[in-house]
């Protein structure tokens, strides 16, 4: 199928033509697509297909791995990426990674110490419970702010870093598989979580697990060999895709 139209201009995000290299390794080869805004993106596909290369293309945090290339068009609201300055850019789209990785620092102080290197200048407790209220934590932590995060379970981490991100107010998150070190109970609570926040950010979520994808996201795009295979609603990806490939990958016949 073909891909929706990259000068989209209703898009948050949109890659045109982008390819990209770790060295000699060509990792993504001519995507283009466009995700709008307020929705959830999923990027499927076997491992080494490239779909969190993409991801982190979104926040320019492959440019600080070494010997690394790429060309094409990557926009945020309609913007070349790539003049902007790379601080910047990384509080506009946030990112949350794998495995949760809280600051060595109480459960306030992951949100209020990010928060002040971003210059805020309001009210740090206002701030501090609202991102926990975006994160759906601040029911279980509002008695214990001052405990060092550490403390917290794994899925109550997870859910602290990305109130973390959501303090230094950014347009877009970016999630790289940020379930798969957690059990099935704080999985759900994940994921309860990101459909509530989309309502305010767009979200784009690199996953391996089939059934997440299709009850978290609107749109899912399916990736193989550093090839974009197919882009569409999520309905469709799932239950009438055009490519036998997406739909070989979707039934577990491959990946």
């Amino acid at each position: 199928m073909e891909t929706p139209p990259d000068t989209d201009v209703s898009a948050k995000l949109a890659a045109r033509d982008l390819h990209f290299w770790y060295g000699t390794t060509h990792a993504l080869k001519g995507i283009s697509l466009s995700m709008k805004p307020n929705l959830v993106t999923a990027f499927i596909g076997p491992s080494g297909c490239g779909k969190s290369t993409l991801l982190r293309c979104f926040n320019r945090m492959n440019e600080l791995i070494p010997d690394t290339q790429w060309e094409g068009d990557l926009l945020l609201d309609g913007e070349d990426i790539r003049s902007a300055d790379p601080i910047m850019l990384r509080r506009r789209v946030g990112m949350v990674f794998q495995k949760p990785n809280p600051f060595p620092k109480s459960i306030e102080e992951n949100i209020a110490w990010g928060a002040r290197i971003n210059g805020y200048k309001g009210n740090m407790p206002e701030l501090v419970e609202r991102c926990l209220r975006q994160a759906a934590l601040w029911d279980e932590v509002k008695d214990r702010l001052k405990d060092n995060a550490y403390e917290l379970s794994g899925g109550q981490q997870q859910r602290l870093c990305i109130a973390r991100a959501l303090a230094a107010e950014p347009d877009v998150l970016l999630m790289d598989e940020p379930a798969s070190a957690l059990d099935p109970l704080a999985t759900g609570k994940l994921e309860e979580t990101i459909i509530e926040l989309k309502d305010a950010y767009t979200i784009v979520i690199v996953t391996h697990n089939m059934q997440q994808a299709s009850r978290i996201s609107d749109e899912t795009a399916f990736f193989y060999l550093g090839e974009l295979v197919e882009f569409d609603d999520t309905e469709v990806i799932f239950t009438r895709p055009e490519n036998k490939r997406t739909e070989d990958y979707i039934t577990g016949r491959f990946g």
